[in-house]
């Protein structure tokens, strides 16, 4: 296989808007639960660093979700997938994912591509976006692209693609940002392939953001989910340490849109105007806003040693 690296600079339009799974393991009814919270993993290599929806089981509301680790060493766990049961936790799985091709660094995001079947996109933290197919319990690289426009230091947690009412896709990614010091930036463009399979990216806009809760260590956006009508979704989270004390909320960060031809995006990041969801003792970096009116999400924590957990809520809006 041929990995095609291209240094892509353009400029788009955006306001704010996935990844990690957990451990190759046991089924999560093994371990404790918490408010809702369900452990797919025990340990720091399978925390959930990004989720997207693969699925959903019939019936009682399960949801199937790729996640991804951000983990660094060779032949570690790269790629997994959980089955969620709200109403039975006892059913909640973790499957492992043999990962084919070129090994990344620290995944921390996946997104479904819109209108394809069974293909991701999987960002790592230095910017560098892995175009997947997923077949059985596999993911296979097809192809490999940075995102355009790295700032300096850059450190991004974040990814999402969504679709226009003219069925363009725009994408929307973030760096992190640290503390009271550096907001994040976050970033958008139109989205597409080119006749050889490789990731194109518009013309970049791009939006400060800072997150209102929570305080210290902080890391201003950690994930980055974007709804039917263009609504950013953002987690951000605080991180003291491999044991904690975390603290998350997720909240919306502003607006995106793309032209009626998909060659220009608009973003507009908003004052926040009303008090986010929060989450105290998790470290949320993982959330999907799932399909339907009910404004429901699942979320992912990387909580470091502590493992990771999931949960569905109510925190993208009707």
């Amino acid at each position: 296989m041929q990995l095609r690296h291209k240094s892509l600079l353009s400029a788009a339009l955006v306001t704010l808007a996935l990844a990690a799974p957990a451990r190759a393991g046991a089924p999560a009814e093994s371990a404790p639960r918490t408010g809702g919270w369900q452990q797919v993993g025990d340990d720091a290599t399978s925390g959930v660093s990004g989720l997207a929806l693969s699925g959903r089981a019939a019936g009682d509301g399960a949801v199937e979700a790729l996640v991804v680790h951000d983990n660094k060493k060779p032949g570690q766990q790269r790629i997994s997938r959980v089955t969620f049961r709200p109403s039975a936790p006892k059913d909640t799985k973790v499957t492992p994912f043999a990962w084919d091709g070129m090994e990344p660094k620290d995944l921390e995001a996946i997104e479904a591509v819109p209108g394809t079947d069974g293909e991701f996109m999987a960002l790592a933290s230095r910017g560098l976006v892995y175009r997947l197919h997923v077949d059985g319990d596999t993911a296979r690289v097809l192809d490999l692209t940075p995102l355009p426009a790295i700032p300096e230091g850059a450190d991004f947690e974040s990814f999402a693609l969504g679709t226009s009412a003219h069925g363009k896709t725009v994408a929307v990614w973030a760096d992190r940002g640290a503390g009271t010091g550096r907001p994040a930036t976050v970033f958008a463009a139109p989205f597409s392939f080119n006749e050889y399979g490789e990731a194109e990216f518009g013309n970049v806009r791009k939006a400060e953001f800072r997150a209102a809760y929570p305080k210290g260590d902080m890391r201003h956006v950690s994930d980055i989910s974007v709804t039917k009508s263009g609504r950013i979704m953002v987690s951000s989270a605080s991180d003291a340490g491999d044991d904690g004390p975390f603290a998350s909320a997720v909240s919306e960060a502003g607006r995106v849109s793309l032209n009626a031809k998909g060659s220009a995006a608009t973003l507009r990041i908003a004052a926040q105007r009303s008090a986010p969801d929060r989450f105290d003792g998790r470290k949320i970096e993982a959330v999907e806003c799932l399909p339907g009116a009910d404004g429901r999400a699942l979320l992912g924590t990387d909580d470091e040693n502590l493992g990771g957990f999931v949960k569905s809520a109510s925190v993208c809006g009707g």
